[in-house]
């Protein structure tokens, strides 16, 4: 059994809660450590259990509350190497022993969950999504894509839960208030998944046997929850996957945290 929760996924933060018998990992932690904080008890979960905070990449949206939590709570970060030296400064100080390294493609273990980083085309020192793999079931995280590679899909594949980006619509992106960079950089290679990819790589990986989906990382300029629900919807039922019947598909929100969901 491995549970998880997406406390808050989005431009604007990135938090996402999983549990197993004897492990509760935090997987990026970016927003402040209040909200944070405040997102797990309302779950029901202390802060001060928490076994590790996984950290993705070094971007903002994504560290921003982690070395207040560790600090508080004496947390022990992971990071790859690479992201370590990137986001040290951002983070402050933290104590070594809770300073730790995974290194990318590797499996390593925290508590009863074994789990491999593995790299994702954006534009960090070294980022990278996760497979979770605990009581034979796997758990896969991966946010802030620029492109899909073959070598991402067998990441994703015999997954038992995929938690993928739907960043934004691709119209809305290009007719959108964002300065021509910053729209450039998004739907560059190294920048963020489009819904309508995301409904591709989701009806591939469901007609490969997974049944749980749920739509992460929606731009609060660029996207709206029943945009990018209705375009992965539509790419589903087009292959005859009928999201409520063959599959389970949420979209997580970008200012609120959701259900705790049992894989």
């Amino acid at each position: 059994m491995i549970k998880i929760c997406s406390l808050f996924s989005g431009s604007s933060g990135n938090a996402i809660f999983i549990k197993t018998e004897r492990s509760k990992i935090l997987i990026d932690a970016g927003l402040s450590g209040k909200r944070i904080t405040e997102a797990l008890c309302s779950i029901g979960e202390n802060p001060l259990e928490l076994s590790a905070i996984l950290v993705s990449h070094e971007h903002s949206d994504h560290i921003r509350g982690a070395g207040i939590i560790s600090r508080k709570f004496n947390i022990p970060i992971y990071a790859n190497e690479n992201t370590w030296v990137a986001m040290e400064h951002d983070i402050g100080p933290i104590d070594i022993k809770n300073k730790l390294y995974f290194t990318t493609e590797n499996e390593f273990e925290i508590g009863d969950v074994s789990i491999k980083a593995f790299s994702i085309p954006h534009d960090a020192a070294d980022p990278v999504g996760f497979n979770f793999f605990a009581n034979n079931k796997k758990l896969t995280i991966a946010t802030d894509i620029g492109h899909i590679t073959k070598g991402l899909l067998e990441y994703f594949v015999n997954s038992d839960l995929l938690f993928l980006e739907s960043n934004h619509d691709i119209e809305m992106l290009k007719v959108g208030p964002y300065p021509w960079n910053l729209k450039k950089r998004i739907l560059g290679e190294n920048g963020h998944l489009s819904n309508e990819m995301a409904g591709k790589v989701i009806t591939y990986i469901a007609e490969k046997g997974t049944k749980k989906f749920i739509l992460g990382h929606l731009s609060r300029e660029n996207n709206f929850p029943e945009l990018a629900y209705q375009t992965v919807y539509n790419a589903l039922y087009e292959k005859n996957i009928h999201p409520g019947i063959d599959v389970s598909l949420e979209v997580a929100m970008r200012d609120r945290t959701g259900s705790v969901i049992e894989v």
